[in-house]
C-alpha cells in the first residue's frame, strides 16, 4: 500500500519503512522502502537478528530485552541508533514503533514501523523556516493554486487588502485589481504555471480598501513543485513600490525639465526675429512639456514704436482697464491643429463689449479682459492658473508673463489637457524659466529689429533716389539689402557729375555690419562726394578718402555713440580695445572711375575692391585688370590708375561681393558666374540687371548687394566744339565768334549774348595770368558747357572788387549768369568752365537790382 502511494503523498517527503519479525525474533519480511533506507537488500536482511544486525554492541543487549517484550505482546515506540551491517559508526537515528501481531498458526510475531528520524527534523527545520518567512516577512506573499485561487496569504498581505490572511483564501486577482491590470496579472499566472519560467519585477498599479490614491507593486512570480517535481501552484512576493515610483517620476521630471532647459538654450533664440523666437519656445514646449501653447506679444513691440519707458511695463496695464493691445505670433498644439485656447475671450477694443469666448486667431490684436489671469499675470508679472475650459478638455493652464530686463514683453500660455499629469510646483518653475530665456531672446530681437530698421533707413537715405542719370551713359542699379535675420551691410554706389558731363562711378563696400557699419558708409559717400566736387583725379580721391576713413577710425577722428566729444577713456587698455574696434569697423573697399563721353575714356582707381566688368559689343564680359590696392583705412600705399577707351555700346558693371561670393562659392565661381550672366548687353539695360540677379546664385540675404551698370554712349561729335586759339589779343573775338557760330548751328539763339559774353571773360583771363595755347570747348547735352584751358597753373579766385577798381569784376559776372561754373587741374595746366541750362521756352528771369549792384 505504501509502496503504491500516488505523488504528492506526504511519504515523498519523510523516509518510512517496515519490516516485520518472526516467532523467532529474527527477520522475516523486509520492504524496499527498508532497502532504501538501511541499503540492506532483503536477501541480506531476512532470517537474521535486527538487534545484532543493526544496533550497536552497547545497545543489543537492551534490544533483545525489547524484542522479547514485543512478542510476549507488549507495544513500543522508542529512537534507536542505527547502523549499516558490517560497520561499527553509527550511522543514524530511526524512530521505531513495533506492534504485536500474530503468524496464521497463532504463533506470536511483530511488525516494526521505521522512520528517519533525521527526514523529520529537515522536515520541520523547513517548516518553520517557511513558517517564518510566509508569516514574518515585510513584503506581502501570496501563493496561488493551480486554479489560480489563492491558497495561502501572509498577513503583510492582509495588512494592505484587509481582513485576516486565512480571510483571503479562494481568492482570485479580480477581487485585488481592477480589469485590465488584473488581466494582465492572470495571464502572467498562466504563462508561470504552464513554463515554469519565473517573472521578476512585474509592475502593477492598484488601489488598496478605503484609500483614493492608486499605488504601485512590484511582483515576483514563481512555480512551485512537490517533491517529485509536480507543479502544485505559483508563489507571489510583492513588494510596495509607490514611494519608488514616485522619486522616480520626480527625478524622470527633473531630467526631463534640465533636458528641456538645455533644449531651450540651444534652440530659443537662434533668429533674432520675434515671430521665430516665439515659434521656436513652443518647438520646445509642445509636446516635451505641454500640450497647448500660446505667445502674445505687445502690439507696440512689434510695430516698433518708440514708446516712453514701462509703456508696456506691469504698471502701466490698468491704466487701459485691462490688458494693452498684445498680438497672437504663436500657437501649438499636440493634440489638433484646431484646438480651442484656455484664455477667456478677448476684448477687441477697449471701447466695444467683450466679445464671445474664443481664442484669438493667429495674428489678431486682442486685449485681455482686466479681471482675467492673463491681464493679472501682465499686471503683476508672476505666474497665474487659468481655469479649465467649459468642455473639460483642459485640465490645467499656466498663464506666464515674458519679464525680460524688469519689463513685460508679453505672454505665454501653457496647457495640459485631459489624461496628461497636471501641472505642479516644479512645471511651475520650469515654465516661468523656459517664458524668461524667450523673454530675453525676443528683447534683443525686439533691440536688433530697432537696430536694424534704423540702419536700414540711413543706409537707404544714403542711396542715389531714383534713377540716376549721366551725360553719354545710360546707367541702372539695383541694391538688395540682406533680409531681417542679417544685419544691415556697409555697401554703396553713387552716380556724381562731374564738370565737362563727366560722371564719376562709385561703388563701396564698409567691413563690418549693422548701425556703425551703415555710419561708416554714410560718412564715406559724403566724403566721396565732397573729394569729387574738387574734381581731382581718381587716385587723388581715395588716397584723400583713405586718409578720411583713418581718421573716422580713431576715438579722435569721429563721434561716437559711446563718448562726448573729447571725454577719456576709462584705461589704457579700453582705449586699444575701442582703437582696435573702430579701425576694424572703419575698413573699406572702394572702385572710382570717372568716365568722360567726350573722349568714351574711363579712369580706374581701386582699393581693395572686386575689379570691374566690360562687355563690349560683340566680346566676352572681361574682367579689367585694375591693381586692387589696400582697402581704405589701412594707409601707407598709394593708389594707381588705369585708363581704358571704350566703344560705343559696351557695357561697364561695378558690383559688390554679396553678388558674387558666398560661403557655399569661392569668389572665382563667382566671378565666371558674372561674366556669363552678361551673354546679351544690347538688351534694356534694365532687363540685363534683372538677369544678372536672378541668375546668379546669390544665396540672397547672406549679405548685401550693390550693382551699377552703365552702357556707353558718348556724345556724338555734333554736340562738340573744340578749338585751339593762339595767344594774342585778337584771340578773345575769335573766341565769341567761334561760340556765336556754334550756339546757332545748335539753333541755342537765346544763349548766343550770355554765352559770348562769359567766353569773352574767360578767354581774356586765361590772356592775362594763363600760360600758353588757349583752347575753346563747347559741350551740348543736358546742358551747355563752356571750357576755357590754358597751361598756367595758377588757379582763378573770385573776389569783391573795390568802387575805385576798374576790373576784378569777370568772375563775379560769370557766377551771376552762369548756372554754375568753376576750375579744376589738368595734366598740363588747368581748365576754366561754365555751364549754362539749355532754354525750355520759358522767358528767362529778370536779374535783380541787387544782383546787378552787387558787381560794382
Amino acid at each position: 500500500m505504501w509502496q503504491s502511494s500516488p505523488p504528492g503523498s506526504i511519504y515523498d517527503y519523510i523516509r518510512v519503512a517496515s519490516f516485520s519479525i518472526g516467532p523467532d525474533g529474527l527477520i522475516e519480511q523486509w520492504s524496499r522502502r527498508a532497502a532504501g533506507l538501511f541499503g540492506v537488500a532483503a536477501r541480506e536482511a531476512v532470517g537474521k537478528d535486527p538487534v545484532e544486525a543493526f544496533m550497536p554492541g552497547e545497545l543489543r543487549r537492551d534490544g533483545h530485552r525489547r524484542i522479547g517484550e514485543v512478542l510476549d505482546g507488549k507495544e513500543w515506540t522508542g529512537l534507536v541508533p542505527f547502523r549499516m551491517p558490517g560497520e561499527e559508526a553509527i550511522h543514524g537515528l530511526a524512530e521505531i514503533y513495533v506492534m504485536p501481531s500474530e503468524t496464521a498458526t497463532g504463533e506470536r510475531a511483530a511488525v516494526c514501523i521505521v522512520v528517519d528520524v533525521r527526514a523529520l527534523r529537515g522536515i520541520e527545520t523547513d517548516l518553520a523556516a517557511s513558517q517564518a518567512i510566509f508569516g514574518q516577512s515585510p513584503f506581502g506573499f501570496v501563493l496561488f493554486g493551480t486554479d489560480f485561487t489563492v491558497l495561502r496569504a501572509n498577513q503583510r498581505f492582509a495588512t494592505v487588502f484587509g481582513g485576516r490572511a486565512d480571510d483571503h483564501r479562494g481568492r482570485t486577482v479580480h477581487d485585488y485589481l481592477a480589469g485590465p491590470e488584473a488581466d494582465r496579472l492572470a495571464a502572467t499566472l498562466s504563462r508561470v504555471l504552464a513554463t515554469g519560467e519565473s517573472v521578476t519585477d512585474l509592475q502593477l498599479i492598484g488601489t488598496a480598501p478605503g484609500e483614493p490614491e492608486s499605488r504601485n507593486w512590484s511582483m515576483n512570480l514563481y512555480r512551485v513543485h512537490s517533491g517529485t517535481g509536480r507543479p502544485i501552484g505559483i508563489a507571489g512576493l510583492a513588494t510596495d513600490v509607490t514611494r519608488r515610483h514616485i522619486a522616480a517620476r520626480e527625478a524622470a521630471s527633473a531630467r526631463r525639465n534640465l533636458a528641456l532647459l538645455n533644449e531651450a538654450s540651444a534652440r530659443i533664440g537662434n533668429s533674432l526675429d520675434l515671430e521665430t523666437t516665439a515659434r521656436e519656445l513652443l518647438d520646445v514646449a509642445v509636446p516635451g512639456f505641454c500640450d497647448l501653447a500660446s505667445v502674445d506679444l505687445y502690439q507696440a513691440l512689434l510695430t516698433g514704436e518708440e514708446a516712453p519707458p514701462g509703456s508696456w511695463s506691469p504698471l502701466r496695464q490698468e491704466a487701459v482697464g485691462g490688458s494693452a493691445e498684445l498680438r497672437r505670433v504663436a500657437f501649438a498644439s499636440a493634440v489638433s491643429d484646431a484646438m480651442p485656447d484656455t484664455a477667456p475671450g478677448p476684448v477687441r477694443d477697449a471701447s466695444q463689449p467683450r466679445t464671445p469666448p474664443g481664442p484669438p486667431a493667429l495674428g489678431a490684436v486682442h486685449r485681455y479682459p482686466f479681471n482675467s489671469p492673463c491681464a493679472k499675470a501682465l499686471r503683476t508679472g508672476h505666474v497665474e492658473d487659468v481655469p479649465g475650459d467649459d468642455r473639460g478638455f483642459v485640465q490645467s493652464t499656466f498663464a506666464v508673463p515674458m519679464v525680460a530686463h524688469d519689463t513685460v514683453v508679453g505672454l505665454v500660455q501653457f496647457s495640459r489637457t485631459k489624461g496628461s499629469e497636471p501641472f505642479g510646483e516644479r512645471d511651475r518653475a520650469l515654465a516661468t524659466e523656459l517664458a524668461a530665456r524667450a523673454a530675453v531672446c525676443i528683447d534683443n530681437a525686439r533691440l536688433y529689429r530697432r537696430e536694424h530698421e534704423r540702419a536700414l533707413i540711413l543706409q537707404r537715405s544714403l542711396l542715389p533716389p531714383g534713377d540716376p542719370e549721366a551725360a553719354g551713359l545710360d546707367i541702372a542699379c539695383r541694391y538688395l539689402p540682406g533680409n531681417t535675420a542679417t544685419e544691415v551691410g556697409g555697401d554703396w554706389f553713387d552716380v556724381i557729375e562731374l564738370p565737362g558731363h563727366r560722371t564719376a562711378l562709385v561703388v563701396g563696400d564698409v567691413m563690418g555690419r549693422g548701425l556703425r557699419a551703415a555710419v561708416a558708409m554714410g560718412e564715406l559717400r559724403t566724403a566721396v562726394r565732397t573729394l569729387a566736387l574738387l574734381d581731382l583725379e581718381p587716385a587723388e580721391v581715395l588716397s584723400a578718402l583713405d586718409e578720411v576713413a583713418r581718421g573716422l577710425g580713431t576715438p579722435g577722428g569721429s563721434t561716437s555713440s559711446d563718448g562726448i566729444g573729447g571725454a577719456q577713456w576709462p584705461s589704457r587698455a579700453a582705449h586699444k580695445s575701442r582703437e582696435a574696434d573702430l579701425s576694424e569697423v572703419y575698413l573699406a573697399t572702394c572702385i572710382y572711375a570717372v568716365y568722360d563721353p567726350v573722349t568714351r575714356r574711363c579712369t580706374f582707381a581701386n582699393a581693395g575692391h572686386l575689379p570691374p566688368v566690360v562687355v563690349e559689343p560683340g566680346e566676352p564680359a572681361l574682367l579689367l585688370d585694375v591693381p586692387p590696392g589696400m582697402p581704405l583705412g589701412v594707409g601707407g600705399e598709394p593708389f594707381e590708375e588705369v585708363e581704358v577707351e571704350l566703344r560705343e555700346g559696351a557695357l561697364l558693371a561695378l558690383y559688390t561681393d554679396g553678388l558674387v561670393e558666398s560661403r557655399d562659392h569661392p569668389l572665382d565661381e563667382g566671378l565666371e558666374a558674372l561674366r556669363g550672366a552678361l551673354v546679351a548687353p544690347a538688351q534694356p539695360l534694365e532687363d540685363v540687371c534683372d538677369r544678372v540677379l536672378s541668375t546668379l546664385d546669390t544665396r540672397h540675404g547672406e549679405d548685401d548687394i550693390a550693382l551699377l551698370m552703365a552702357r556707353i554712349q558718348g556724345l556724338p561729335a555734333e554736340a562738340v566744339g573744340d578749338w585751339r586759339l593762339p595767344r594774342e589779343l585778337r584771340s578773345v573775338g575769335r573766341a565769341r565768334e567761334l561760340a556765336r557760330g556754334q550756339l546757332l548751328a545748335w539753333d541755342l539763339d537765346d544763349l548766343v549774348d550770355t554765352t559770348e559774353l562769359l567766353v569773352s571773360e574767360l578767354v581774356t583771363n586765361a590772356l592775362r595770368y594763363g600760360e600758353g595755347e588757349i583752347r575753346l570747348r563747347l559741350l551740348r547735352d543736358r546742358t551747355l558747357v563752356c571750357e576755357v584751358w590754358d597751361a598756367g597753373l595758377v588757379q582763378p579766385r573770385r573776389r569783391r572788387a573795390r568802387d575805385t577798381d576798374e576790373g576784378g569784376r569777370g568772375l563775379q559776372l560769370v557766377g551771376l549768369l552762369s548756372a554754375a561754373w568753376g576750375s579744376r587741374r589738368t595734366p598740363r595746366g588747368k581748365t576754366v568752365w561754365f555751364e549754362l541750362a539749355l532754354p525750355d521756352g520759358r522767358p528767362a528771369a529778370e536779374r535783380t537790382v541787387e544782383e546787378l549792384l552787387s558787381m560794382f
